[in-house]
């Protein structure tokens, strides 16, 4: 049996999964898929909110201000991209300049610091592309921007090399309350555990609703996003927020840590837990929305759009705590926005809550340093030349628009809780993530998966399951 089982792999369990290993406990973390990060948290905004948005005295605003000044130390520690850039809530309207004092003084109120209002003039001083129809802006220095993917993979490679075990594609079918904790059934095998994290996203509500007659509604709320090339980048510097409506935060624009614009969320509440889809509609939207924030959105530069999948609960703030009538079960439910910014101070409140409970040894052999991919793109000539010297598959680029080498897929595949399919190398190396989407690299990496992996190149998968990438005969060679 496991001290403490957490069920879900995205950024919110690999950050508690992180946090316990602090301690001398026996964890397991389970996801259905085959990968962490592979919910929520593989699309979504990517943005470290400051802290003035959330209700004072919710746990979203103590968790975002807290989680969001956690962010500078960790991504040392962890090595994943983060910068803080700061970012503008824009008024359009000098009617509502009440409503932009308004959530200053939350923000105040919250304990978000140096915030200041800003007339039009001052606010195109930093940010010169704003559109004619800004009249003022709220600014946050403490806003940052993130890389989602890194920084879950950072947190479960830390967990893991901290003892941590990980079982992927492992879906909780049911769960059961035993003597001194809870049997998970599982579509690979049972797992006990004496404490059980349920930390599954817009599924959270399924596993609650199995142990706890205080049922508990997630609604997975929708939003499309346009992402668009390097070359628009710097159009911006800040992430520009428009004043929030009851629905969120509106639609951003906003730089993205690797450099590309990203323009969305829409915002849409639908029931099925799976639906991924964009639509037309939706990405105009976004796209006619933007036109508020910029001068003009570079249409010819969108390379890909996507959509994401919040968890909105029906209470209006994070689910975090014991269970009532569920001892020892543990909800992270209604992890919506920001959930992300959050996450760290979550893991906390969490290892404090389990700490109290279980009163576990401090893990003396802790490691909190965890060395990241080197970014071949990133360095100088002299140092790409150093490289290339002591390791010859340095100077192999794979993907020409991220320049991403042949060694820095191999050390994706083979790093702890390695890729295992071409997403995964995608998000840990940014190989097929440029403009051509993956046109010219795809074929050069299911080479290096198959030899890395041994496989056959009819099992390789774009991200598990059955996702198979090629088709055609029983011999490796025989592929279509």
């Amino acid at each position: 049996m496991y001290d403490v089982v957490i069920i879900g792999a995205g950024i919110t369990g690999c950050s508690i999964a992180r946090e316990l290993s602090k301690y001398k406990l026996k964890i397991c973390v389970l996801e259905k898929c085959n990968d962490v990060c592979m919910g929520t948290t593989k699309a979504n905004s990517a943005i470290i909110h400051a802290g003035e948005d959330p209700i004072p005295g919710t746990l979203k605003a103590k968790l975002n201000v807290k989680g969001n000044s956690m962010y500078t130390k960790l991504s040392e520690e962890l090595d994943f991209s983060f910068k803080r850039n700061g970012s503008l809530v824009l008024c359009f309207n000098e009617k509502d300049m009440d409503k932009l004092i308004e959530l200053r003084d939350r923000g105040i109120e919250n304990g978000v610091p140096n915030m200041s209002i800003l007339n039009r003039e001052e606010a195109l001083e930093i940010e010169p592309n704003l559109s004619e129809s800004v009249v003022a802006a709220l600014y946050l220095p403490t806003g940052g921007i993130v890389c989602p993917f890194e920084a879950t993979i950072a947190f479960a490679e830390n967990a893991y090399i901290n003892g941590v075990e990980f079982k992927l594609n492992t879906k909780v079918n049911n769960i059961i309350e035993i003597e001194n904790g809870y049997k998970l059934i599982t579509d690979n095998g049972d797992i006990s555990g004496a404490i059980v994290v349920n930390a599954a996203g817009v599924f959270a509500d399924d596993l609650n609703n199995m142990v706890s007659e205080k049922k508990i509604k997630i609604t997975p709320r929708k939003g499309e996003y346009c992402l668009f090339d390097k070359a628009t980048g710097d159009l911006i510097s800040k992430t520009l927020f428009q004043l929030p409506t009851e629905l969120g935060k509106g639609v951003l624009v906003t730089p993205t840590v690797h450099g590309n614009l990203l323009i969305g969320p829409d915002a849409e509440n639908i029931e099925d837990k799976e639906d991924l889809n964009t639509k037309k509609e939706a990405l105009d939207y976004v796209l006619d929305k933007g036109k508020l924030s910029i001068k003009e959105i570079p249409l010819s530069g969108i390379i890909t759009s996507f959509t994401g999948l919040r968890a909105k609960g029906d209470t209006g703030d994070f689910i975090i705590g014991e269970v009532e009538d569920a001892p020892n079960f543990i909800n992270v439910a209604s992890i919506e926005s920001p959930g992300l910014s959050s996450a760290p101070a979550i893991a906390e409140m969490v290892g404090e809550i389990i700490k109290d409970k279980l009163s576990p040894e401090k893990n003396e052999n802790f490691n909190p340093i965890r060395k990241g991919i080197i970014k071949f793109e990133g360095l100088s000539n002299k140092e790409r030349n150093n490289l290339i010297k002591n390791n010859p598959s340095y100077g192999k680029i794979i993907c020409r628009c991220e320049t991403v080498t042949e060694a820095e897929i191999i050390d994706a595949i083979r790093r702890p809780l390695g890729a295992r399919d071409l997403d995964g190398v995608k998000r840990r190396t940014r190989a097929g993530m440029g403009r051509c989407q993956a046109g010219f690299c795809t074929s050069r990496i299911v080479d290096i998966l198959c030899k890395e992996l041994g496989e056959d190149k009819g099992k390789i998968t774009k991200f598990g399951n059955k996702s198979n990438l090629l088709i055609g005969g029983k011999n490796k060679d025989d592929i279509y």
